[in-house]
């Protein structure tokens, strides 16, 4: 890419102490992308109660991990990571800096950007070196196409979609740097701040990006009522609920259950369409899932094209009978 390539420079969200999995996917396009051009993969942390993050990033592909450990980011705000993050990129010097397409980096990614005077390509799905160059591919026209950009500017900085690259299997025996760096963040920069966080609670306790069955909910469910039973199949399956943007636009369920293009990605073993008619900016955030089964009353819906089960039917009438076929498999 450049003279002083450093190679590939992850920013990982971290949960507690433990990397989201979108974090160690990253991961794994990096070490990728290392093997392709040279460099070093570099994993930076933020966040307070780090001591093992460490060990893990290194096990899961970084070489160098600098971790930020700091109470001020305990909780992610953007204002507050930008002065730090810039320095350690600026002292790294990575030729692509690669961060999670979720909603704090979509957040920071721009921010990131503007203050880099680089160029930035959000929601990519794939990174390919062409030429000594980054090229960066991802879905537009509501994921009816792909196109693939390219920049001049060093370093390249892409978001990543979840689900999209497979973490590595970790190699606890692997060997690399583990370093604190020192904030150089004056709390007094900050022109905003936080006056209060309100979470949505969610039904069971399997996350959507990691869950192996996702059932998403649609306008066919005909109201709020039918993703209780959505969420009875989540419980019984350990399973995840997500929904259309019809569904959360109309408040029958949390905006955090949203999948499709403006929402989460998901890429389950099993993807259960329910009353979905299956729109081009929902397929984008399942599209990848490895069997999906819809049900809809309407035997033209554009879900079935990319079912490899359908059931027509009224939802309202099939969902209690399959809840009741599996309590009694489970009995």
């Amino acid at each position: 890419m450049t003279e002083n390539n450093n190679g590939v420079l992850v920013v990982v969200e971290v949960v507690g102490s433990q990397p989201i999995d979108l974090g160690l996917e990253m991961l794994a396009l990096a070490r990728r992308l290392t093997d392709s051009m040279g460099g070093t993969v570099t994993a930076v942390a933020f966040g307070t109660g780090l001591e093992t993050t460490g060990g893990i990033l290194t096990a899961y592909g970084a070489d160098q991990v600098l971790i930020n450990d700091n109470a001020i980011f305990a909780n992610f705000h953007a204002e507050a990571w930008l002065p730090d993050l810039s320095k350690i990129i600026a002292e790294v010097a990575p030729a692509i800096v690669l961060i999670g397409h979720s909603e704090s980096g979509t957040d920071l990614a721009p921010r990131l950007a503007f203050r880099l005077d680089v160029d930035v390509a959000t929601g990519c799905e794939s990174i390919d070196i062409i030429n000594g160059r980054a090229h960066m591919t991802r879905g537009c026209f509501g994921g009816l196409a792909r196109e693939v950009v390219t920049f001049t500017k060093t370093p390249a900085l892409a978001t990543i979609r979840s689900k999209t690259q497979e973490a590595l299997s970790p190699m606890m025996e692997r060997a690399g740097e583990v370093k604190q760096v020192s904030s150089i963040l004056d709390v007094n920069s900050i022109r905003t701040r936080v006056v209060g966080r309100e979470r949505e609670k969610a039904d069971g306790g399997v996350k959507m990006e990691s869950a192996k069955i996702v059932i998403g909910g649609g306008l066919g469910l005909g109201g709020p009522e039918g993703f209780k039973t959505l969420n009875e199949i989540a419980e019984l399956v350990d399973g995840a609920v997500g929904a259309s943007r019809a569904a959360c636009d109309l408040d029958w369920c949390p905006r955090s259950y949203q999948i499709g293009l403006s929402g989460r990605t998901v890429a389950p073993e099993l993807y259960l369409a329910v009353g979905i008619s299956g729109a081009s900016h929902h397929m984008a955030g399942c599209g990848n899932s490895k069997t999906i089964v819809s049900v809809n009353s309407d035997p033209n819906a554009e879900i079935f094209k990319s079912s490899r089960f359908g059931i027509v039917g009224k939802s309202q009438e099939i969902m209690p009978a399959l809840v009741e076929e599996i309590r009694k498999l489970k009995a």
